[in-house]
């Protein structure tokens, strides 16, 4: 399997089936063997009955779904598991992200281990782009990162990279910190943001700013506690 799309989904009933015929047009100019895995996140809106009709008419989706909502990172854990392509790309399932901009995310992972997209320009009210600024702004400061855009879904993954993560709830906003933690070499993009059509946003301003900046001091005690050193072998 050359490429995997895992994609959480939480009450995307009117969105899952024209992101699947955008990604299926999208990946069909790629060529070799591709799948999606969608997760879903405990849907109450018939969300998991489409991706049934739709797994049933296409066999490269995969539908994990959980029995009740565990949150985005219990998501990507699982869509990362059952992933079987060399290359891992994620995305939300609002069509906020542009499936069209995958195969340039592909391309820039020449030289790298993972590729994250920056949303340019975001397409969000307001007071989602604000709290965003706010949170990239001190993410980066604490976590010494200098990554854009964090928040943004839409990366690609050599799969060996994602193999070694070790993942608690909430900490899907710091991939790239925790890959860097491990070693591997980051770069990033620019990709298309899309308004959303259907559907209601699942974070605000309490559960995407202030538990993240909450989780962020988690993962700069990681940083700090971090072992570090180096064999002699001099004798």
């Amino acid at each position: 399997m050359d490429l995997s799309v895992v994609i959480p989904v939480y009450n995307e009933a009117e969105n899952v089936q024209p992101l699947f015929v955008e990604l299926r047009d999208a990946l069909a100019r790629l060529g070799g063997e591709w799948e999606v895995l969608f997760v879903d996140d405990g849907s109450t809106d018939g969300t998991f009955e489409l991706l049934r009709d739709l797994q049933a008419e296409d066999k490269r989706i995969q539908v994990i779904r959980f029995r009740a909502n565990a949150g985005q990172t219990a998501a990507f854990d699982a869509g990362f598991k059952a992933a079987r392509g060399d290359v891992v790309v994620t995305m939300d399932g609002d069509l906020q992200n542009d499936p069209r901009d995958i195969p340039m995310l592909i391309a820039a992972l020449e030289g790298w281990d993972a590729v994250c997209g920056w949303r340019w320009p975001r397409r969000d009210p307001w007071i989602r782009k604000v709290s965003a600024r706010i949170a990239n702004a001190v993410r980066n400061q604490v976590g010494g990162d200098t990554i854009h855009d964090t928040g943004c879904t839409l990366k690609a993954f050599r799969r060996e990279c994602l193999s070694h993560l070790k993942l608690y709830r909430g900490m899907h906003r710091f991939f790239p910190t925790l890959l860097i933690l491990q070693g591997y070499r980051l770069t990033e993009v620019k990709v298309s943001h899309r308004p959303r059509l259907h559907g209601q946003s699942k974070y605000g301003i309490r559960n995407r700013l202030f538990v993240g900046l909450v989780d962020l001091w988690a993962v700069r005690w990681m940083k700090k506690r971090q072992l570090r050193y180096e064999m002699d072998h001099s004798e």
